[in-house]
């Protein structure tokens, strides 16, 4: 038995070329549209990742596992003690959100900050790379403006659990390509 011989595809089978094809286009332009959204957003808030999900305990009770939070990255705004900030290490893949606590300004006037997770006992130092003891504003991907509790945890799961994500995508996409409206 092939793929399309199950009763969901009923519908693609009904389907001549053409309408196949404006459904194939039509998926076409939900992602292009979701993609011009990021891009949008990129631009105004000057951040690289103007939306990120906060992975792990270490900010509670400020922000829980699983919360969306909300970026800027204004580079005329100094960065200041307290500040939410998301910044990425050389040789780590994900952004870390994590709070000033210290600021320190160089001769040069360069300004260096450190940071630490508000349920950490101890500050950031081990996290950084390997002889780099101060964050700099080339490590920080935007600073955290407003969050929404919860929302993330789709994406924790998404990741925890990969057919998930792959089920619940082939799903959205089987759907918009059934649905002829």
């Amino acid at each position: 038995m092939a793929i399309f011989d199950y009763p969901i595809f009923d519908e693609i089978r009904r389907m001549n070329k053409r309408q196949v094809a404006y459904q194939v286009l039509n998926f076409a332009m939900i992602v292009s549209s979701a993609l011009m959204i990021w891009k949008g957003l990129m631009v105004v808030t000057g951040s690289e990742s103007p939306i990120v999900v906060v992975l792990s305990g270490s900010m509670e009770p400020a922000f829980h596992r699983g919360d969306l939070l909300l970026l800027t990255h204004n580079r005329e705004d100094p960065i200041r003690v307290g500040d939410i900030t998301v910044f990425k290490i050389e040789g780590r893949d994900i952004p870390i959100v994590h709070r000033v606590i210290k600021v320190h300004e160089t001769a040069s006037g360069e300004i260096k900050f450190l940071t630490k997770g508000d349920h950490n006992q101890v500050d950031d130092r081990g996290l950084y790379a390997p002889g780099q003891y101060w964050l700099t504003d080339k490590d920080v991907v935007g600073r955290g403006t407003g969050f929404v509790p919860y929302v993330g945890m789709v994406t924790i799961l998404m990741n925890d659990y990969p057919k998930l994500k792959y089920t619940v995508l082939g799903l959205l996409g089987l759907f918009v390509l059934i649905h002829r409206e």
